[in-house]
């Protein structure tokens, strides 16, 4: 007699997972449709257009750096200590003038900062990026 009990007991024990699974399942679905819908913060950028506009025109002040991290200003080399001061001379003619940093691809993130500071520093009142040219 105690085998026959102790034997439905065993029979009676089992979970039946079907409906837990289905809820999970409804679960996750529902969560998938919902994380469609969420839009997450963030910063919007302002690219620029893809146009061939060239920053060197007549009205700003033309700061390159090279890939080597090279900084050139009115086609000659110049030091990154003395960036700062090549712009304030420059400003001085034209204080209305904008300054365009112009980057080439593979130049260190540091070199740009630190000249884009310069042109802060030396009080220019824009300061504008391009990429250069992808060799």
């Amino acid at each position: 007699m105690r085998k026959l009990v102790k034997k439905q007991e065993d029979e009676g024990a089992e979970i039946d997972l079907t409906p837990m699974l289905d809820v999970v399942f409804i679960m996750l679905i529902f969560f998938i449709v919902v994380a469609s819908f969420i839009k997450e913060a963030g910063i919007e950028i302002n690219r620029p257009d893809n146009t061939n506009s060239d920053p060197s025109d007549a009205t700003s002040i033309l700061v390159r750096i090279q890939s080597d991290d090279q900084i050139w200003m009115e086609n000659r080399r110049v030091d990154a200590r003395a960036v700062r001061a090549n712009i304030q001379r420059l400003l001085a003619a034209d204080p209305e003038q904008a300054v365009s940093i112009k980057v080439d691809k593979g130049a260190k993130a540091n070199t740009v900062v630190d000249v884009a500071d310069a042109a802060r520093e030396a009080g220019a009142g824009a300061v504008n990026w391009a990429s250069g040219e992808r060799k």
